[in-house]
């Protein structure tokens, strides 16, 4: 991974105007396909398969009249009158016809009307008009929307003073949310907080400019993918307020390790190319996990959630995309402005140390040469670092008594989880709207006057098809459901024209939100059965308030196995990456102690109400229901984030010599203060979406911004290292089976880091098509081969033999990387192996004469048609008849002509016959070495001088 990140960031550099370029034309082409294509924002939820879904879908057939939208206008008479006086009735019998002539509206009821009345208050001061449309809420359009709005505009006006007419209902139960300045406030605190981390406007511009292009990009896509099907509203902010956290973390991540290599005197080319492989590999990681966690909330089979973590993970693709191309080509246009100057006392320093040189060298004074002493001060090497006090302070406190500083982190985060137990789950109604949205004001009006079930009514809908007396059987059914505890009223029980299909309103005592009013839909569906014995009649609820109750059922069902999926991803991925038992364990049980603190911090706020003024909360109660699914998802890879970024420092420092405690330490301070930075700018974010924040969107930013808050520094900065110290060597102790078959992700470059120390062996300007020193391979049955030290040049030939085959074909597919480099050094074509096989497996045809019927020729020849560098010819000693062998050799012949290196493989005897005169012989025979016991060693008869001659 590493080392095609740093090809990629040496190519972007390099082409720096192209990718600049293109990525314009791009954004230009992505912003015309929305423009062109967006089919607007869609607030319909719905879960197919649910009883209320399926009960709504046979009502849009049968019962057209009531399965569509609708919307509701309360007018209220003025004091001391009633809705029966002439002005009123006048009025409001004018006002039901005009909404009753604006398109898409099925049908109107009037106070006044005894087949279709509407619902009128005790003390007939206020009247319910409900409005059915045809069609669903998706289906709306504005301008229906907008003339509702004028018609009762034009009510209110013919009313009688003090009376008045609002319109509100389920076709207004949701807003779309929209961004406001308040949103912006986010990014001007990433922006100080860059500034300050990284000391240039210049380097804390690139990350807000990443981010914002990732955004914009991101954007683009989603809005054109609207031809393809609705999206949810609420699903474009979601992945603008992600993608703006994750791309200014993602961009810091990779334009801090610039600044640090650059600081350390590295070339601006060489730094940008190193830090998009080792920031970047960790970048490519993280924006991974994020992804898997956001596309995982298909697990929940919900459609709307669906695209909603599809479209996050796009974004978040899109981020680390921009910031592995992009960012490298304007780190590259900045150049030498992002080296990090040295203060005035070092510079002070550095002159004096010019200074001395010049007299030491020359013999006279520095006045004397002041060429000389600007020349010195130039090339001054750059101070070494200096370990941050305050995080070196921080570190020192949370591992000096290890255990003392676990139990107290549990105990916190069990205390700050509690209050989670009281949260409760719905989709959110009008009721959480301000308190001027005029959506709320009929809310509340509705809630004064009839109570608040009448702003959430069930629809109980079956099939009557037999029956011989529809109406008086709709009469019975809807007097015994009107007998149930928590029924307000029934103010509807009929069938449709058809007589097939009869429905019965009911109106609760509680609202939508209540848990009265859930009660009550279990209870009606509980007795199921006894209408169906009773009646003959096959029940089932439906209707805005039940569809969104299923929906959080349904929601509440998928937590537990979505958290299974997250937390068994999140230990194998970890392990991947730190070759250990321990660490991903306690990474795991601290992603849990974020989210649950997260789960309890919001349950205070919109449950218990505390702080919920301040933070604009409109009404405190149950939270939209994806709203746990959706901050499990994003918070584990935030989480996973800064597990890497400081864990992986003092994995690194460990690996590199250092011992388990002092590893803690250096890679603490290598690491805390990015993290920290990290952390403050993604609650920045999260934090700007809370105060304006629509209700749907509100628990979800506070949820991430404390759950960042307590990962970032209670559980990664303070318990991650008192778990490691208590552990001590024990935490990075991984099985060796275990570690053979889990895959590698090199996250710190260490595989890079590794092909760049080894860039000029085995010497400088060398062109060996394979070179090994010392290279060790585990053959078949657990065998051994090696050390060798061979090099064969461009062109070259070498025959490798042995009396079994396990050694000869272990040895040649390593070096074409088949198989994996035990130990010691192995270069084929140029490349590094282990770190570059994937590359070299491109470069090296293999041949397996046993396989080719003893004709191996042709094989050869359609190999070399892929224009190899190498060819591996194994198990030539299967080619026993003469013609054949005489077809090889001048296959090989050819393959060497071509200026393609051949290696020959043979037991037995060596293949001489397949090579010219004088071709070298690495013979790989089983022996014994001196305390290594029995086991297959290398006795070369060949020199790496003879295989060069």
């Amino acid at each position: 991974m590493s080392s095609v990140l740093y090809s990629l960031g040496r190519w972007a550099v390099r082409a720096r105007r192209l990718v600049v370029a293109l990525w314009v034309v791009a954004l230009v082409l992505v912003g015309g396909a929305a423009g062109l294509l967006q089919q607007g924002l869609d607030n319909q939820v719905s879960i197919p398969g649910t009883e209320s879904q399926e009960a709504l879908d046979r009502l849009a057939a049968t019962f057209p009249q009531v399965s569509g939208a609708s919307a509701q206008v309360i007018v209220v008479a003025p004091d001391g009158g009633t809705i029966n006086d002439d002005a009123m009735r006048a009025a409001i019998e004018d006002g039901v016809e005009d909404l009753g002539d604006v398109s898409q509206v099925e049908v109107v009821t009037s106070p006044y009307d005894d087949l279709m009345p509407a619902s009128v208050s005790d003390d007939d001061r206020a009247t319910l008009l409900t409005i059915q449309l045809d069609g669903d809420q998706g289906s709306i359009t504005d301008e229906t929307k907008d003339a509702l709005g004028v018609e009762t505009e034009a009510l209110a006006q013919a009313l009688p003073a003090g009376a008045e007419a609002h319109l509100g209902g389920q076709l207004f139960s949701s807003k779309f949310p929209e961004m406001t300045l308040t949103e912006g406030i986010g990014l001007l605190v990433a922006l100080v907080v860059l500034v300050l981390t990284l000391g240039s406007l210049v380097a804390a511009g690139l990350p807000l400019l990443n981010a914002l292009l990732g955004v914009g990009a991101s954007m683009g896509l989603l809005f054109a993918a609207t031809v393809l099907g609705p999206i949810n509203s609420t699903t474009p902010m979601l992945a603008v307020m992600l993608g703006l956290a994750v791309g200014i973390d993602y961009a810091l991540f990779i334009v801090s390790r610039h600044r640090e290599q650059l600081g350390k005197g590295l070339d601006v080319h060489e730094s940008i190319a190193r830090a998009t492989a080792t920031a970047g590999s960790a970048v490519v990681f993280a924006g991974l996990t994020v992804m898997i966690a956001l596309v995982g909330l298909g697990v929940a089979g919900i459609p709307f959630l669906t695209i909603m973590g599809v479209a996050a993970a796009v974004t978040v693709g899109v981020t680390v995309l921009v910031s592995l191309t992009l960012l490298p080509a304007l780190l590259g246009m900045a150049g030498e402005r992002l080296r990090p100057r040295p203060s005035r006392k070092e510079r002070r320093a550095a002159a004096r140390a010019a200074a001395a040189a010049v007299e030491a060298s020359q013999g006279t004074p520095a006045q004397d040469d002041p060429e000389a002493t600007r020349t010195l001060v130039a090339v001054v090497a750059p101070p070494e670092e200096k370990p941050n006090r305050f995080f070196a302070g921080w570190v020192r406190a949370v591992t000096k008594v290890p255990a003392l500083t676990v139990v107290l982190v549990i105990a916190g985060m069990g205390a700050l989880s509690y209050p989670a137990l009281d949260l409760r789950l719905a989709l959110p109604d009008a009721g959480v709207m301000a308190e001027d949205d005029p959506a709320r004001v009929t809310y509340d009006l509705v809630s004064e006057n009839f109570g608040d079930g009448f702003n959430g009514p069930l629809i109980v809908t079956g099939s009557i098809v037999t029956s011989t007396d529809p109406v008086a059987l709709m009469d019975q059914i809807g007097d015994e459901i009107a007998d149930l505890p928590g029924v307000a009223d029934v103010p509807l029980s009929t069938p449709n024209e058809s007589a097939d299909t009869g429905i019965i309103q009911v109106v609760p005592e509680g609202g939508p939100t209540s848990a009265e009013t859930e009660a009550l839909v279990r209870e009606i569906r509980s007795l199921h059965d006894h209408f169906l014995d009773e009646y003959g009649v096959d029940l089932a609820v439906t209707g805005f308030t039940a569809v969104g109750i299923d929906v959080s059922d349904k929601l509440g069902n998928a937590l537990l196995p979505f958290a299974l999926v997250v937390v068994g991803l999140s230990l194998i991925l970890l392990t991947m990456v730190f070759r250990s038992i321990a660490v991903p364990i306690k990474a795991t049980i601290g992603y849990l102690f974020s989210v649950g603190a997260a789960f309890g911090v919001v349950s205070l706020v919109f449950e218990h109400g505390v702080l919920a003024e301040a933070l604009n909360v409109t009404r405190t109660g149950p939270v939209i229901s994806f709203m746990p699914i959706v901050l499990m998802g994003i918070l584990f890879g935030l989480a996973m984030d800064y597990e890497v970024f400081l864990v992986s420092r003092m994995r690194e420092d460990y690996v590199h010599g250092g011992s388990a405690k002092h590893a803690i330490s250096t890679g603490f301070q290598g690491s805390a203060k990015v993290v920290t930075a990290a952390a403050i700018i993604m609650i920045a974010v999260f934090v700007a979406f809370v105060p304006h924040g629509d209700m749907n969107l509100k628990p979800i930013a506070l949820g991430l911004a404390v759950g960042v808050a307590v990962d970032a520094f209670v559980v990664r900065m303070v318990f991650v290292p008192a778990v490691l110290a208590l552990l001590g060597e024990k935490a990075w102790y991984m099985p060796k089976w275990l570690d053979k078959v889990l895959p590698s992700f090199d996250v710190e470059g260490e595989g890079l880091t590794r092909e760049l120390s080894l860039t000029e062996w085995p010497e400088p300007g060398a062109t060996d098509s394979v070179a090994a020193g010392d290279l060790e391979v585990h053959g078949a049955s657990g065998t051994i081969v090696g050390p060798v030290s061979v090099r064969v040049p461009d062109g070259g030939t070498l025959l490798v033999h042995g009396d079994a085959t396990a050694p000869v074909s272990a040895f040649l597919l390593a070096v074409a990387g088949r198989i994996k480099v035990s130990g010691g050094v192995a270069k084929t074509a140029g490349l590094v192996l282990p770190e570059r096989a994937s590359s070299v497996r491109r470069l090296v045809a293999v041949v397996d004469s046993a396989a080719e019927d003893g004709r191996p020729a042709a094989a050869v020849r359609r190999a070399l048609g892929d224009k190899p560098k190498v060819l591996v010819v194994d198990g030539t000693e299967t080619v026993g008849d003469l013609a054949a062998r005489a077809e090889l050799a001048q296959a090989v012949a050819g393959a060497q002509a071509a200026g393609v290196a051949v290696l020959l493989g043979s037991t037995g005897f060596a293949a001489t016959d397949l090579a010219s005169a004088g071709t070298p012989v690495l013979d790989v025979t089983p022996g014994e070495r001196a305390g290594a016991g029995a086991h297959l060693a290398t006795d070369t008869d060949v020199t790496e001088q003879e295989v060069r001659a």
